[in-house]
């Protein structure tokens, strides 16, 4: 095969540092289009980006020209140095060192789009820990709870 083909769909999740409620007001917005900028400058196209307070949740493709890890850290370390800049609230906005990066089917693509876009309801009856949890134990992960939150 001459070609390469790729069609990786993903939902990541991360929070911000010690889950600080920082991301709020007008900034909350802001923060879920610059995300999406990143993504699609990086062929990583973004579905969805939203969240709650204290973190995010993105779906997006995975470009067959970077590594998650890359798309990762691109994505925190850009949009941390961004959030900064805007006002004394957020100058030592950190996110959390870890992420959670998940398989979609794109049979279930709209499905997270819809889970991401409906957070603000969903977080009135769960903390992000418990739904974190929740995502770690239906993909099967194995962790250790010491080192889940930094």
């Amino acid at each position: 095969m001459s070609q390469s083909l790729v069609h990786n769909y993903l939902h990541l999740i991360f929070s911000t540092k010690n889950r600080k409620p920082l991301i709020q007001g007008p900034v909350e917005s802001e923060l879920y289009h610059y995300l999406k900028g990143i993504c699609n400058n990086m062929e990583c196209y973004a579905s969805k980006v939203g969240g709650h307070l204290d973190h995010v949740h993105i779906s997006c493709s995975l470009s067959k020209k970077i590594a998650l890890v890359d798309l990762l850290e691109i994505l925190k370390s850009s949009s941390s140095k961004w959030i900064k800049k805007k006002g004394k609230d957020f100058e030592s906005f950190y996110w959390q060192a870890g992420y959670g990066a998940f398989s979609v089917s794109p049979l279930d693509l709209e499905k997270v789009d819809a889970y991401i876009e409906n957070q603000h309801e969903h977080h009135k009856h769960m903390s992000f820990q418990d739904e974190y949890r929740a995502f770690l134990k239906k993909y099967n992960v194995v962790y250790d709870e010491r080192y889940v939150w930094d």
